[in-house]
């Protein structure tokens, strides 16, 4: 299949627009068909798409801005691949969004949106380069530009979106990654071994976990963790290229050791190589687990940014990893991705992407990080008077306006030690909270420019300025909600990373348009629908 453009933007004359009544075009001119077909349609850069098709002279692709626009449209209306080709079939809206109402046949078959996710995902797994996330947020500043959105000021913050997955236990998660060796080895006609061909039984899973009751779980475990063992010696080497061979080797290296006997045995629960990163799950082996605020979660987390106007924001970036990703190692890829800023750009932010280290590599990128909560132990508000070096080694000033009479570094600390005149010292007005140590003939005090820098970021949290964008960040707290209530993020019907990931990517432009239909219906430029409020 060959790549060409999407040439068929001239109207014919049995286009079906025009054999509208006056008032059933005026309605179709009032909806989000005309917001999507005037504004996100024409934006969508079809070439970078090429490199997803033959260079040799063949059938031509599907139009790619048809696929991108009804994956997007297919997440904004809640419909699965079926009912949104079915819909674009009848539905004059879908068409005119699309540029189709000229069309004598839509172009979408029932394998379209499937065959090109799949070929998405297959460049990103070979080349690294995400070309729908590369399209999503050029539509994001298109979508910014029309709404008059400044991108000086960001906010950010993350969400964990949930793998659709079933919690199993470790004979449960042992069990399913045997069982679907041996329903490989089922499948290719290949020799089972003796007493293993209960595993590709459709209620053999029950049978064994649940109804043999004369066996406790440590026999069952046992036996499995046998067979286990058997498997993995028959099918070294024939099977390695296997994902079902793959999992069990890796499950028997996550959740085993070989005790004195040469068998296999669980490890302990406690033991240090059992860590999040371990399988949870055969059917997501990208899935990891996190406990957050209380609660367990088993599969990935998503990270957005929002460029933040006066009376909208629309998400520009978004970043999908496993969910044992901090949201501080979020902070640092969001600010190595946007790069040297030629105006200084503020970031708002919770306290969890904060940290002095941080804040530094943001304002070496000319970004002004401003965490809303604080984290740690907070130090006394009279060390933000003191003043340090550029480079932290050296205190220049004492709060009272000393300067030290010496100065020493410690590189393992990242702390200096001065000595100060006594006499000036104990007359400082200061003295009670600066609490420096009194020798006999000098003071001395020891200090980090973490902890000056910190004092600072606690006296600005008291501004009027940083209430102001308080107030901002907590704007982004909704995204989250909204994404799972309405756009099912924790139901999506793929599993793996890159999979979910392209659906998640589809969802946050889904969002985007809706942000842009709530502004142009606040512009009177379009009315919002009621399915849409």
């Amino acid at each position: 299949m060959s790549f060409v453009k999407n040439s068929s933007s001239q109207i014919s004359f049995d286009d079906s627009t025009l054999s509208l009544t006056a008032r059933e075009r005026k309605f179709l001119n009032k909806s989000w068909a005309k917001a999507f077909a005037d504004n996100i349609f024409p934006a969508i850069k079809e070439e970078d798409f090429a490199v997803l098709y033959s260079d040799k002279a063949s059938r031509p692709n599907t139009p790619v801005n048809i696929i991108i626009s009804t994956l997007i449209l297919k997440e904004l209306l809640g419909l699965t691949d079926d009912e949104i080709m079915e819909s674009l079939m009848f539905d004059i809206r879908l068409q005119y969004a699309l540029h189709t109402t000229s069309f004598k046949e839509q172009p979408l078959s029932d394998r379209t949106l499937s065959r090109f996710r799949e070929r998405c995902l297959t460049y990103e797994a070979m080349t690294g380069i995400d070309l729908v996330k590369n399209c999503i947020t050029g539509l994001s500043t298109q979508i910014a530009d029309i709404m008059g959105i400044n991108t000086g000021l960001k906010r950010m913050d993350s969400m964990m979106v949930a793998s659709n997955i079933k919690r199993l236990s470790r004979l449960e998660l042992l069990y399913t990654c045997v069982a679907n060796l041996v329903k490989l080895l089922h499948k290719n006609e290949d020799d089972i071994p003796s007493g293993m061909a209960h595993y590709y039984e459709p209620d053999d899973l029950n049978k064994v976990i649940y109804h043999t009751r004369s066996m406790d779980v440590s026999e069952k475990t046992k036996q499995v963790l046998c067979d286990a063992y058997l498997l993995v010696k028959k099918c070294a080497g024939d099977y390695d290229e296997s994902s079902e061979y793959q999992l069990l080797v890796r499950v028997i290296g996550e959740q085993t050791i070989e005790d004195e006997n040469g068998s296999l045995a669980l490890k302990d629960k406690n033991d240090e190589t059992m860590d999040s990163k371990i399988l949870q799950n055969p059917a997501d082996p990208d899935a990891t687990y996190r406990f957050k605020s209380g609660k367990h979660h088993r599969g990935y987390v998503a990270n957005f940014t929002e460029d933040v106007g006066e009376k909208a924001s629309v998400i520009t970036d978004y970043d999908y990893q496993p969910n044992t990703h901090s949201d501080s190692q979020f902070l640092k890829d969001t600010v190595e991705a946007l790069g040297e800023q030629e105006e200084t750009v503020t970031l708002v932010a919770d306290g969890a992407y904060g940290g002095e280290e941080n804040i530094a590599l943001a304002k070496d990128k000319n970004i002004d990080l401003v965490t809303t909560n604080f984290q740690g132990k907070k130090p006394e508000d009279i060390f933000a008077d003191f003043e340090f070096s550029p480079d932290g080694k050296k205190v220049l000033k004492c709060a009272g306006g000393q300067v030290p009479a010496t100065n020493s570094y410690n590189p393992k600390t990242e702390q200096c030690r001065i000595t100060l005149n006594k006499a000036k010292c104990n007359s400082c007005p200061y003295k009670e909270q600066c609490k420096p140590k009194f020798h006999k003939t000098k003071t001395s005090k020891v200090l980090s420019w973490k902890t000056v820098s910190r004092a600072k970021q606690l006296r600005y949290m008291k501004t009027s300025e940083f209430m102001e964008l308080a107030k901002i960040r907590n704007g982004i707290e909704s995204l989250p909600s909204i994404l799972r209530r309405k756009y099912r993020v924790d139901e999506m019907p793929v599993r793996g990373k890159l999979k979910t990931k392209l659906f998640f990517g589809f969802k946050v432009a889904a969002l985007n348009f809706k942000k842009l239909l709530d502004y142009l219906s606040c512009m009177d430029n379009y009315a919002l629908e009621p399915e849409f409020c």
